[in-house]
């Protein structure tokens, strides 16, 4: 394995100077949506970890990972240009290129000599390394793998992949020359494809796209071709020209979880792309664009909204804008580049395509045709629309939407039947079975809509008409109360799925993770309800030394589900419980096997292999999705406890958790107000002792609490320094900025505690090819 000899330093040195004296003069900046920042609002040494690259446009392998056959030099290519040094690949040769990250893009290569007119190079993108070799990782679940892309080589000089076929996420990438030319039956070549830059308008008119396949060749030799150099033009995350750009930040005493939120944030940054490079689902794009696409082959080139820029579920596939993805993905995106124009074009995606009876659709296009639909995913386009007016305040938005969401939000909730229960009558969810009948899950997400449709009508539209409706909102909401208990287990501590064989003592009783998350994160159970804790306690109990399974889905670790679960140990205020998580599954999932060490992948099996159970194969696993990023949420607003009140955060609560896994930890971000930044230390002060200092900025002329030590204070906008002394009885004051700056000292008799060893899980086998979802998300063909 050869490593590359020349990386971008002087690039990055000249980023990394230019912020430093930028620093001052983003002190106060206040962002816009609609306009993001040219550098990182908070720049520092936490730079280190970000992942997205200097120069998008030019990303270079970093190692050799595996030759085989005819192929000499082959470590020419992570050279310089001005090496003046080719890899030459004959006929049977083969070379496996690693890149220091999960990555996205059009690959390019700089053709020095190429014999032959009709010669070609076959390329096979994949994300994990389970899977290198001459084929594809996949986007369909028709085969287990996709077909190789083949790319003629006509000339010297530089020849890129075409725009069709952008590769939305690959950590790896095959360049190989077959011995004989390709044959009609069993390839396919971007050379015979037509592209198409129709934008999609409001009738969502369909282009066509047709593929045809090579005319049949002879059985003449192929002939060599040496590469000069290779690059991949990176076509994700189109908002910003400087993807290194942040608008939020994370640093703390672990590295690892340090680690974990920049993974995220550059995850979020994958799987925003261009609407035009939309849909890898070319089975379910056949509906529409009645393309004649062969099986096993791939593009991304559906537009699958208005716009430039759309937040989407997965990088390499789906491609599309899920709503239940977006409820982990929407606040990760704000507090860390906060790209909201993409998520705004997501949310116009779905409203666009809104039912007559008020339904929304599952998904955004190529969806939104056949009445695909989920009960679960209409409520999250719902909290999609409080998500993003909270920190945009894009109100003329909310306005010109406001109708069709009170028209969705009435469809749902007449679902609430005098059980107190949601009724759900469609089976679709995030792939889980036993989505149907009396459901806990889908009950808890919409009493917490209920919450937020109250305090848009109220506090931020003002709407008489709505508001005159909200005493009936509480009411459903005050019998959703109740109708929870009815599916609460008492011997085991945990809620139930639904009523009937699935619920307690039922034939096939099941206590959801997502479920039993919801309860506690949506507020349904009163603060001093007791159920709380003893939820958030079992639903540790349950974690295995991969992370935390999903009992609704067997054999399931999904860090969607546990992106909740997350939230819902915060709500029963255990943090530590949910920094433990995201270290031991998150961690996993950056330095476990066959993963690609930069992004969060779309789930796994429950003894750890890469396998997520909702598809037969393997290698269709997404590994950079957007729904697996919880913790670069969490982190920054229950860790630190960062909680804007009000859109844009005029009003703020700041409420911030060392818990025992951290000596210290820090971040913030920004919003149209300014920024939002906590600072946690313990520290030791000679002849006072152990303490705990807390640093906050918040924007001037904002107003919020802050929640440290006990009850809860009134703080102006602006800069506070606050101190808990833990010698003795627990007490904490409000003390001047710069207090006892001199005479701190990091805390060392503080220590971090052993991490618990755990069982791995057991696979049940019948139960996972019982689950296997054919078909794009479960739809049928």
């Amino acid at each position: 394995m050869i490593f590359s000899a020349c990386f971008d330093y002087v690039l990055l040195a000249y980023h990394a100077v230019v912020q430093q004296i930028a620093s001052s003069v983003y002190h106060h900046l206040a962002i816009s949506h609609l306009s993001l920042p040219p550098r990182a609002v908070f720049p520092g040494p936490w730079e280190g970890y970000i992942k997205a690259p200097a120069n998008r446009s030019y990303i270079r392998p970093s190692r050799t990972w595996h030759v085989e056959g005819p192929v000499s030099g082959p470590s020419a290519v992570l050279d310089c240009p001005e090496s003046n040094q080719s890899t030459t690949i004959e006929p049977g040769g083969l070379v496996i290129y690693e890149f220091s990250e999960n990555i996205a893009g059009r690959a390019c290569f700089d053709i020095s000599s190429a014999s032959g007119s009709k010669t070609h190079l076959a390329l096979a993108y994949f994300e994990s390394p389970k899977f290198a070799g001459h084929l594809p990782d996949a986007t369909t679940d028709r085969q287990t793998r996709d077909l190789p892309l083949f790319l003629p080589i006509q000339r010297t000089g530089i020849t890129c992949v075409k725009p069709d076929f952008v590769r939305g996420a690959f950590k790896y990438l095959t360049v190989y020359i077959p011995e004989y030319p390709p044959e009609t039956e069993d390839v396919w070549s971007e050379a015979t494809s037509s592209s198409s830059s129709e934008i999609l308008d409001a009738h969502f008119d369909p282009y066509q796209k047709h593929f045809s396949l090579h005319n049949k060749s002879s059985h003449k030799k192929a002939r060599s071709i040496s590469i000069s150099s290779l690059y991949i033009n990176c076509t994700a995350f189109p908002s910003n020209p400087n993807p290194r750009a942040y608008t939020g930040y994370f640093s703390s005493s672990s590295l690892l979880l340090n680690r974990i939120w920049y993974s995220g944030a550059y995850t979020l940054q994958l799987t925003t792309i261009n609407p035009t490079e939309g849909s890898a689902l070319i089975d379910y794009n056949r509906r529409i664009n009645h393309n004649h696409s062969p099986q096993g082959s791939w593009y991304s080139n559906f537009t699958i909204a208005n716009g430039t820029a759309i937040t989407t579920d997965g990088a390499k596939r789906d491609r599309m804008a899920y709503p239940g993805d977006m409820a982990i993905a929407v606040p990760g995106i704000a507090v860390s580049t906060y790209d909201m124009v993409a998520v705004r074009t997501a949310l116009d995606s779905l409203f666009i395509r809104q039912y007559a009876d008020g339904a929304l659709p599952y998904a955004g296009p190529p969806m939104g045709h056949g009445d695909e639909f989920s009960d679960t995913y209409h409520l999250h386009t719902l909290l999609g629309v409080w998500n993003y007016i909270l920190f945009t305040n894009d109100v003329p938005w909310l306005q010109s939407h406001w109708n069709a969401y009170l028209k969705a939000f009435e469809y749902s909730l007449a679902k609430i039947d005098l059980t107190g229960l949601f009724h759900v009558t469609s089976s679709h969810d995030w792939l889980r079975p036993g989505m149907t009948g009396h459901n806990l899950e889908a009950t808890s997400i919409m009493y917490h809509v209920v919450q937020y449709t109250i305090r848009i009508a109220r506090d931020i539209l003002n709407d008489p008409h709505a508001t005159e409706e909200i005493p009936r909102w509480r009411s459903i909401s005050e019998r959703m109360e109740r109708g929870i208990n009815i599916l609460w287990c008492e011997d085991k501590g945990l809620f139930s799925d639904n009523i009937g064989r699935r619920g307690c003592g039922g034939s096939a009783q099941t206590l959801p993770q997502d479920g039993n998350s919801w309860a506690l994160l949506s507020g349904i159970l009163s603060n001093n309800d007791t159920r709380r804790q003893q939820i958030s306690t079992n639903l540790r109990k349950r974690w295995t030394r991969y992370g935390a399974p999903a009992p609704e889905f067997p054999n399931v670790i999904s860090p969607f589900a546990s992106s909740f679960e997350l939230l819902a140990h915060c709500a029963a205020g255990n943090h530590d419980a949910a920094v433990e998580l995201m270290e031991l599954m998150w961690g996993y999932m950056l330095d476990g096997e066959g993963f690609t060490n930069s992004t969060c992948v779309e789930g796994y099996r429950i003894d750890g292999d890469i396998q997520y159970p909702a598809y037969w194969s393997s290698a269709r696993n997404s590994h950079a999705h957007g729904w697996s990023t919880g913790p670069t949420m969490v982190l920054l607003t229950k860790i630190l406890g960062i909680t804007l009140e009000t859109p844009l955060g005029g009003m703020w609560t700041i409420e911030p958790h060392l818990t025992r896994w951290l000596g210290n930890v820090r971040g913030g971000f920004a919003t149209g107000l300014g920024r939002f930044e906590v600072v946690l230390r313990r520290m030791k002060i000679e002849g006072i002792g152990r303490v705990e200092i807390l640093d906050i900025e918040t924007p001037r002329g904002s107003q919020g609490t802050v929640v440290f030590g006990g009850a809860g204070r009134l703080v102006e906008g602006g800069r506070s320094r606050f101190v808990k002394f833990v010698n003795g009885t627990t007490r904490v004051e409000k003390v001047a900025l710069r207090w006892m700056d001199e005479q701190m000292e990091a805390d060392d008799e503080w220590q971090r505690p052993e991490v618990e060893e755990r069982v791995v899980g057991v696979v049940d086998w019948k139960a996972l090819e019982e689950n296997y979802v054919i078909g794009p998300q479960g739809m049928t063909m």
